[in-house]
């Protein structure tokens, strides 16, 4: 049901939906359409066209379908993530998302070195972007401190992946906009492709899970779909 390209294709107010949907998995079955509008903060408009991108006629199909959904996969949900990561696995299990990780390692190829970008946990990854590149012959290093200079020098000939859960962290756009201006080719690794880092890039690959946070605003968003990027892009590289 929800496939990553039925997941891609919506739009902010329409993901607004989806996070609320997920987190919300045992409410939404007894809501009318005005009850999750007003719930999710939306239109009754935003959730029928919710609906219909998820390849259903009107709330009432999709109310069914995701009763059915959630009957399949009601077991999973015990353990922390495992749902949410089963979730994610399947909806990449697609032709359409292979030639996606394909076009982006092309791109990878192409460019004499690879600058991995992160602060936080993305800073985490970014490292072990860069190592594991290396590892694959792909010369690559990381930047995790938000107030690096971007130099010219740096840029020329080299490719920015920026990992970013959000897409709207100020000091992750304030790099994009930077590689950008030194003609550096940006590919992003975000949470959604409507974020302000999705469109600031020339290439963008999303995972669509919800961030999560605990109280005091700490983001605990899994990071099992960036790894699985990463490695996938650099097992193509030796490949190719």
């Amino acid at each position: 049901m929800f496939t990553h390209a039925a997941i891609a294709s919506l739009n902010n107010l329409e993901m607004t939906v989806y996070h609320f949907v997920i987190k919300n998995r045992d409410k939404v079955m007894y809501m009318t359409i005005r009850e999750l509008a007003e719930a999710a903060g939306v239109s009754t408009t935003t959730v029928l066209r919710f609906c219909r991108k998820l390849n259903c006629d009107g709330y009432s199909e999709f109310r069914i379908r995701y009763k059915l959904w959630l009957e399949q996969n009601t077991p999973q949900q015990d353990i922390f993530a495992v749902g949410e990561i089963t979730r994610y696995f399947n909806s990449i299990n697609t032709a359409e998302f292979d030639a996606l990780l394909d076009r982006a390692a092309e791109i990878i190829l192409a460019s004499e070195r690879i600058i991995f970008v992160g602060v936080g946990t993305s800073g985490a990854m970014a490292k072990y972007g860069a190592r594991y590149f290396s590892n694959m012959g792909k010369f690559s290093n990381h930047i995790d401190d938000p107030y690096f200079p971007i130099t010219s020098d740096m840029a020329r000939n080299a490719l920015a992946i920026v990992l970013s859960v959000s897409g709207e962290t100020e000091e992750i756009l304030r790099f994009a906009s930077q590689f950008s201006l030194h003609h550096c080719k940006v590919l992003s690794v975000t949470s959604h492709d409507g974020s302000r880092l999705a469109k600031l890039a020339d290439f963008n690959i999303s995972w669509h899970i919800p961030q999560t946070r605990l109280d005091g605003g700490y983001d605990i968003t899994t990071q099992i779909p960036v790894i699985y990027i990463l490695e996938s892009l650099g097992r193509r590289l030796v490949r190719k």
